[in-house]
């Protein structure tokens, strides 16, 4: 079979959910579609961070255009190679494709439906532009979860739910959840520059679904107990949009220099980040599945987690839960880890277990057979 494959993500220097799942798809599909053919499409040079492996069975495709790339210049490509199914990997659909080419998308949340205020409205038009049409209109399409699956019937539930698909995402096992040395955890953290002691992690981007806001407020509280003088913040990801806030409310911080933003970070450098840590924090609004949820479990880190869309479905009882918007919940429950060592090195041992439940491996079989269904 012929399969094309829409992997422009994988040029962009941003790394994110999106292009973590391209990418580890990729390492999986060349061996399980020996007999297949993979056409990956892109705009110009792979990010180096996210180049697919060589595959005999793999096509590399470069085909650059300045405007709406997925409605023309991929569009043209598909419509001339005549692949048998086309796979693209995030809400979008070319409008124009040949009669009864088969189309797979993959719905990864639809937050940009849920919290618009959080959206840029340029982007927001765009999103629900796209989305809208991709979703009524692909032969088939994959989400993360569950959640997704249902805030899918409940924007559009004209839909029909027998073409949706719930494929759980993974994590890269031989890069989270090792056991490090001292020497790898002291080097990340000098050149990170996170100061000896303590720290609470978020991984992700810096926007305002991931809900940091009230992580810092919650930091703040903490710290003015005495036993909590060590504690420092570590917020692992870059800048996206409508941060601005954000970053101003770790500016304004009586704590600020205990905020530590890590920024870009590659992957062995970020397991080593997991590894240090005391408790990992997703505060996050909504999530349409939340990889570092795996990373996290796999890493042994006692993990705090808001208690709303895919994520309870991913940590299961791995994990302690707040309820959204309260900063005395999150404050407790992450005081429970920093007093309690024995119930954090329970959840730590439940989390790798949860964590061995979830791999790209699955993930990939699982996308490949329905790809070719």
């Amino acid at each position: 079979m012929k399969i094309a494959i829409q992997a422009a993500d994988l040029d962009h220097p941003r790394i994110d959910g999106t292009r973590v799942y391209i990418w580890n798809l990729l390492k999986h599909f060349g061996n399980l579609g020996r007999e297949d053919e993979f056409l990956i499409y892109h705009k110009g040079d792979f990010n180096p961070n996210l180049a697919p492996p060589e595959f005999g069975n793999y096509r590399a495709i470069s085909k650059g255009f300045p405007f709406f790339w997925t409605q023309t210049r991929f569009a043209y490509e598909i419509w001339k190679g005549k692949p048998d199914v086309v796979w693209l990997p995030m809400q979008a659909l070319p409008v124009l494709r040949r009669k009864g080419l088969k189309t797979v998308i993959s719905v990864h949340d639809l937050a940009f439906k849920i919290f618009p205020e959080y959206f840029p409205e340029k982007d927001l038009r765009r999103l629900n532009f796209y989305a809208d049409f991709a979703i009524r209109n692909a032969t088939k399409v994959i989400t993360d979860s569950e959640s997704t699956k249902k805030d899918i019937a409940r924007f559009y539930p004209d839909i029909e739910q027998g073409k949706i698909k719930v494929i759980p995402l993974g994590f890269d096992a031989s890069t989270f959840g090792r056991d490090f040395s001292k020497e790898g955890l002291e080097g990340a953290r000098k050149k990170y520059g996170i100061p000896a002691g303590r720290y609470l992690l978020h991984v992700g981007a810096i926007q305002p679904r991931k809900n940091l806001i009230l992580l810092i407020k919650a930091f703040e509280i903490l710290k003015k107990e005495k036993e909590n003088n060590d504690l420092k913040l570590v917020l692992a990801g870059e800048p996206a949009w409508q941060s601005e806030p954000t970053i101003q409310a770790i500016q304004d911080s009586p704590f600020s220099r205990d905020i530590i933003l890590v920024g870009k970070a590659g992957f062995s450098d970020l397991a080593l980040i997991y590894g240090g840590a005391s408790v990992f924090v997703l505060p996050s609004l909504y999530e349409g599945f939340g990889i570092p949820i795996l990373e996290a479990l796999a890493s042994g880190v006692p993990s705090v987690l808001a208690r709303n869309s895919s994520i309870p479905d991913v940590a299961g009882d791995a994990a302690l839960y707040f309820e959204n918007n309260s900063v005395d919940d999150l404050v407790s429950k992450i005081g429970v880890f920093l007093s309690n060592d024995a119930l954090a090195a329970e959840l730590a041992r439940n989390g790798r277990e949860r964590a061995n439940d979830f791999s790209w491996e699955k993930c990939a079989e699982r996308t490949l057979e329905f790809l070719k269904g």
